[in-house]
């Protein structure tokens, strides 16, 4: 089992990209022309509601599975569960995954990404059937409102009583409250960060860990990675912008400041971490500078940069071999704390 290393370590043994560009190796690009040849209307440029109906990187995994003969059937784990949860707002539409066992199992809360104002959990659903195997949790995938006709903090506001919400029902599903953790990708990473911190600050109990893959940390377009991948696909800057001008409006820099992660006083007490991040990414250096932040308020961090992949990498294991590897490394840091 793999002990939590010193982030400083970690970036010389892994790298980071150079002054130019980073191209997609061949598996990654396979995957991008697929999505490119779907024929999709560039999101920055449409509605809310036209976004919602674009294809995405799940439908060019698909369709690059049919290309290649393969079948497009998900991942097997042992029962899956349609569930709905009470938010502040309304019932939430979420997913159980149980692993093959007997269990009491770990139980980890997920957060799926789409900038807060597009996707579900349907989107989202590879990555969860993959961290339910990995780790042999259960994996309770929790949708919340999205914006523009739910604006910041709604989706925080979901989160945070979701999250609150499986603490107290966990052993429904065989799990066992103790052993929890929460991931999220993207947004969805966000939104994981920042229920560690509520969590934290409500004296409430927190995850035992926290996995975020390619988290929304900061607001600031003037990154290394955001120059240098301002036109990525399948996410890029003007994405990004468009993303936080549904969500956050006109509100308020200081209450913008407070979905914020990087923004935060007080880093110190937070659950261990695994930070994940793809080098054709606009958000990579998100991730990077998270994890040196949690660092430095002495939180213990893992924390991985995957180079020739780009974002939403991560739930393409059908596909894309280094999506495998990141969620065996999402698996080890989270079995890290499960099983001690």
């Amino acid at each position: 089992m793999p002990r939590f290393a010193p982030l400083a370590i970690l970036s010389l043994c892994i790298g980071f990209a150079g002054s130019a560009a980073a191209a997609p190796d061949p598996q990654m690009q396979a995957v991008l022309d697929q999505l490119a040849a779907l024929g999709g209307k560039p999101i920055e440029k449409s509605t809310p509601e036209a976004a919602r109906k674009q294809p995405g990187p799940p439908d060019a995994v698909k369709a690059l599975l049919k290309k290649l003969g393969k079948s497009t059937d998900p991942e097997k784990v042992a029962a899956t569960k349609d569930i709905t949860i009470p938010g502040p707002a309304g019932k939430l539409a979420s997913r159980v995954y149980t692993p093959e066992g007997d269990g009491p199992f770990p139980v980890l809360v997920y957060y799926h990404g789409g900038g807060w104002v597009i996707a579900d959990i349907d989107a989202y659903d590879a990555s969860c059937r993959a961290l339910c195997n990995a780790a042999q949790c259960v994996v309770v995938s929790c949708d919340y409102r999205r914006a523009p006709e739910h604006p910041a903090p709604a989706a925080h506001d979901d989160a945070f009583a979701a999250y609150q919400w499986v603490l107290k029902h966990t052993k429904d599903w065989n799990g066992d409250e103790k052993r929890l953790a929460i991931a999220g990708e993207s947004a969805g990473g966000n939104l994981a960060a920042v229920v560690c911190m509520k969590a934290r600050d409500a004296k409430i109990q927190t995850p035992l860990h926290q996995l975020l893959v390619y988290p929304v940390t900061d607001a600031n377009f003037d990154t290394e990675s955001y120059k240098l991948n301002a036109d990525a696909k399948p996410l890029n800057k003007e994405m990004m912008r468009w993303f936080f001008a549904h969500y956050t409006g006109n509100q308020a820099p200081a209450k913008v400041l407070a979905l914020l992660p990087l923004q935060a006083k007080d880093l110190s007490g937070l659950p261990t971490a695994t930070i994940i991040t793809a080098d054709i990414d606009p958000l990579r250096d998100d991730g990077k500078k998270y994890a040196a932040a949690l660092e430095k308020a002495g939180v213990k961090v893992r924390y991985k940069n995957y180079e020739g992949v780009t974002h939403e990498f991560f739930g393409m294991g059908a596909v894309v071999d280094k999506s495998k590897d990141a969620v065996k490394y999402a698996a080890e840091g989270l079995n890290t704390v499960f099983k001690k």
